[in-house]
């Protein structure tokens, strides 16, 4: 277990303490190359604790001070319709957040955030972005562009600029030598540690506030565990995507998150730790966890 907690840890159980925030918020500024400062956190069903079919995967959404929004999320096994997922969080975030009357010219900017530690597509690289154009068909030199009415009442230049953007990190995929702030932030991702020579921000505070040593025994106990977890469920991830293999992937993978989520609980039984703190950290209900 590295020095440091993972991110995914990090923005699902730390980032509501008072003064937390100001890490997301130097990942974010330094992604868009631009200084995000975090307004608030907004629930949704991500939001919430670790449910038993979560268990290795965080969202949180997030809104800065312009009212942009922020879906971030961490995935750790292969899921092969994951671009799918993206699609869905996006639209549910528009959804939620339009009240009914409303113009639509209302619907704030929003923009998601994928980390993932495995092969997600067919690519060369490990920063994607995405975005929305129309193309003339009869010239596709030619991309479609806002009236100057439009700019000066949605306070936007460009087309793509209202729709849902997409960043994309594949973790996994970085193995070049750091030069810049963002490739310290991934080089972080990637590996839990943070060298004394990176300094971009929001990763000086990283150094404080996700320290597992500032973890209490109950916590500590409760992220080695999730740690473990981890683990088995990446080896199994690169084991396929080593052998080229993807047919039936799925299915082991919940039949291997089951039989690790089931095992993580037993050891955190055996450790002595309370029936609630269990089914709270694995989604197991005291049922369940009884009859271990």
């Amino acid at each position: 277990m590295g020095k440091y907690i993972t991110f995914d840890w990090f923005i699902k159980k730390l980032l509501r303490n008072k003064g937390n925030s100001v890490v997301l918020e130097g990942f974010l500024s330094v992604l868009f190359g631009t200084q995000i400062k975090i307004q608030k956190i907004l629930e949704s069903e991500g939001n919430q604790e670790f449910e038993t079919q979560k268990y290795n995967r965080v969202d949180l959404l997030v809104e800065d001070s312009d009212g942009a929004k922020f879906i971030i999320e961490v995935q750790n096994d292969y899921e092969v319709d994951f671009f799918q997922r993206m699609l869905f969080g996006t639209s549910k975030v528009v959804t939620e957040y339009i009240k009914e009357g409303e113009k639509y010219g209302s619907i704030q900017k929003i923009y998601s955030v994928n980390i993932v530690y495995f092969a997600l597509g067919q690519g060369k690289g490990y920063f994607y972005r995405g975005t929305t154009v129309f193309r003339n068909m009869k010239n596709k030199r030619e991309v479609l562009k806002l009236s100057k009415r439009q700019q000066e009442v949605f306070k936007r230049k460009n087309v793509w600029d209202i729709f849902p953007e997409y960043y994309l990190l594949r973790v996994n995929k970085f193995d070049e030598e750091v030069k810049e702030p963002l490739q310290e932030w991934i080089s972080f991702l990637k590996t839990g540690e943070i060298p004394k020579s990176y300094t971009a921000q929001g990763l000086a505070e990283a150094r404080e506030v996700m320290r597992v040593s500032e973890l209490d025994d109950e916590e500590r106990k409760a992220y080695e565990r999730y740690i473990d977890s981890i683990r088995i469920s990446r080896s199994v991830a690169f084991s396929y995507d080593d052998m080229g293999y993807c047919r039936g992937l799925e299915e082991g993978e919940k039949k291997g998150r089951a039989a690790a989520l089931l095992a993580t609980a037993r050891s955190m039984k055996a450790d002595g730790l309370s029936v609630d703190v269990i089914a709270k950290y694995t989604g197991l209900t005291p049922g369940e966890i009884v009859e271990l």
